[in-house]
């Protein structure tokens, strides 16, 4: 990883919550708010964005841990700062805290781990589980 990356690098961006981000299964909406699903998405956005500017050429992340909590609503037509802060970073993981907060009350919070890998050696890794995977 090039140099920069540490604990205190942060991330923030706002999203403003519309029908399309709703818990929905099966086609039937549940609530008319900001689903689970989508407020982990964008925390891992968040999470991704601190990491980019420090990747190397050959590296590259992915998600190895989520411990998140969905503490409160964001309904439809409010807008959701999410932010992302580097709490650790080794040569092989990046930790940071993320939070998920409306004007008036936290929607979620929790960390994010990515792991940091050799672009080759996870190629590697992904043809050879391939050819397992087609010979069933």
């Amino acid at each position: 990883m090039k140099d920069g990356l540490k604990p205190g690098v942060q991330v923030e961006f706002k999203i403003v919550v519309d029908e399309s981000m709703r818990p929905s299964f099966d086609g039937q909406v549940v609530h008319d708010v900001l689903s689970t699903v989508t407020m982990v998405y964008y925390m891992e956005k968040a999470g991704r964005e601190v990491i980019l500017p420090y990747l190397d050429e050959s590296e590259e992340g992915a998600g190895y841990g989520l411990d998140i909590k969905h503490v409160g609503p964001a309904v439809v037509g409010q807008e959701v700062r999410f932010q992302a802060i580097c709490t650790e970073v080794t040569e092989k993981r990046v930790v940071c805290e993320v939070t998920a907060e409306t004007e008036w009350n936290v929607v979620g919070k929790g960390t994010f781990t990515q792991a940091i890998f050799q672009k080759k050696e996870m190629a590697q890794r992904l043809a050879d589980l391939m050819k397992k995977a087609t010979k069933v």
